[in-house]
């Protein structure tokens, strides 16, 4: 499945009072070779398994696979990943048609807060809701595989 997002630093925490629903998450990297990545998380009670391809388009579009499997056995997989493991909270908030997923880290990441928008489509439109600020599509630092190297502290 080709999964199309756009990215942005959040520059307030209004996010919090619009949110219907957050979970607390961990993730780590299996594997990282050539654009190529295998995450596991735990999200809440749930695990989930994920591969992703290289970015295209810039860093707007990747395939993307995902299965959820046992928590229980993500929290094992946890334990064999390459590089830090990111702790965060995802926050999901609804903006006309839009679901923003905004995720704040914690850790060696804690300060950094990012929004993500799913589209169906590169060009599609989206209402931008007040928290939203600087686009950050396709900026490597902020991507999450690369935070377990390179963590938002070490700026």
């Amino acid at each position: 499945m080709l999964e199309i997002e756009r990215k942005f630093i959040v520059i307030n925490d209004s996010y919090k009072a619009l949110a219907y629903r957050s979970d607390r998450i961990a993730q780590g990297y299996l594997c990282r070779e050539g654009g190529n990545s295998a995450r596991v998380r735990v999200r809440g009670d749930k695990g989930y398994i994920t591969i992703k391809g290289p970015s295209l388009d810039g860093g707007l579009s990747r395939y993307e696979w995902e299965r959820e499997i046992p928590a229980s056995e993500a929290l094992e997989l946890l334990k064999i990943c390459h590089g830090a493991i990111i702790d965060k909270i995802r926050y999901l908030v609804r903006c006309g048609e839009h679901i923003f997923e905004v995720d704040e880290f914690f850790g060696d990441n804690e300060g950094l807060v990012i929004a993500e928008v799913e589209l169906n489509h590169p060009d599609e439109q989206f209402e931008k809701p007040d928290f939203i600020g600087e686009e950050v599509t396709g900026d490597k630092r902020y991507y999450n595989s690369r935070l377990t190297r390179f963590p938002y502290k070490s700026w």
